[in-house]
């Protein structure tokens, strides 16, 4: 008797193969009397046999590995979210996140950044270079488009910038807790050699990076409200969140928000100048 799970993933499978256009990927459309490709060009596709795939899609081809998985959602063109339901069905668990080094955003992302305006929101890589910002951030923290954009980098302002370390009034206690979400982020996408480059120049450049670049500690803690002091305005404080970008892992949203009625005063006014 078939499992529910089973049939499901083989309706699944069926009806995502027939909704593909064999034309659009260098199929011959010749001698076909049904819609999308056959179920031999998806197991070729995947590098499966064509016997397994076809067992599957009529339920009693047993619970394919992760990686078998993967390669058929590949074959059948599915998008991040089809592919992710397809392994919650199947597996229970989500898919490994394969995470790429974005350089740019789109247009509806930076859509978004200038609705949260006059809040202060920008978006980062795993790199933690700073991608879009909004007009907010621009005024409260670093006008980026001033910069190379080499420089637009969250942790080369931290530690290499002196005036990103006065205008932060706990700088020296935030400096760990950045390096430990920065060592993180490094992980999610391995080593190479724009990250090398990166730690290197910071490495060599800040002692207290250094410092507690060495120390290897990973911590749970995060920086939940900035003190920041800016010229010509009273200290003022930010709450702190961030977001990863839906389809976008690698992308992360930070949003600073002000604490009370004092900041966000303190604020409208350096918007103001």
């Amino acid at each position: 008797m078939k499992s529910k799970a089973a049939t499901h993933l083989g309706t699944f499978l069926k009806e995502a193969r027939e909704r593909l256009d064999p034309q659009m990927l260098g199929y011959s459309m010749t001698r076909r009397r049904t819609p999308g490709l056959r179920r031999e060009e998806i197991a070729q596709r995947a590098n499966i046999s064509v016997t397994w795939y076809t067992w599957l899609e009529q339920g009693r081809g047993g619970t394919p590995s992760a990686e078998v998985l993967n390669r058929i959602a590949k074959a059948l063109e599915l998008s991040a979210q089809q592919t992710e339901y397809l392994f919650l069905t199947t597996l229970g668990r989500s898919p490994q996140i394969q995470y790429q080094l974005k350089e740019e955003v789109t247009p509806r992302l930076q859509h978004i950044l200038d609705g949260l305006n006059p809040n202060i929101a920008l978006i980062r890589n795993l790199t933690w270079d700073v991608l879009a910002w909004n007009r907010a951030a621009a005024m409260i923290l670093t006008d980026y488009s001033l910069l190379p954009e080499h420089e637009r980098n969250v942790m080369r302002l931290f530690f290499m910038s002196p005036e990103t370390r006065q205008h932060n009034l706990e700088w020296q206690n935030n400096a760990q807790l950045l390096i430990s979400s920065f060592r993180a982020d490094i992980a999610r996408i391995g080593d190479n050699a724009k990250t090398t480059e990166l730690i290197n120049e910071l490495y060599a450049n800040s002692e207290v990076f250094a410092y507690y670049w060495d120390n290897h500690e990973i911590s749970d803690n995060q920086i939940d409200i900035k003190r920041l002091q800016k010229p010509g305005a009273d200290e003022f404080r930010l709450a702190y969140s961030s977001f990863n970008v839906s389809d976008s892992p690698e992308l992360n949203l930070m949003v600073f928000t002000p604490v009370d009625e004092h900041d966000k005063e303190v604020i409208e006014q350096l918007m103001s100048f």
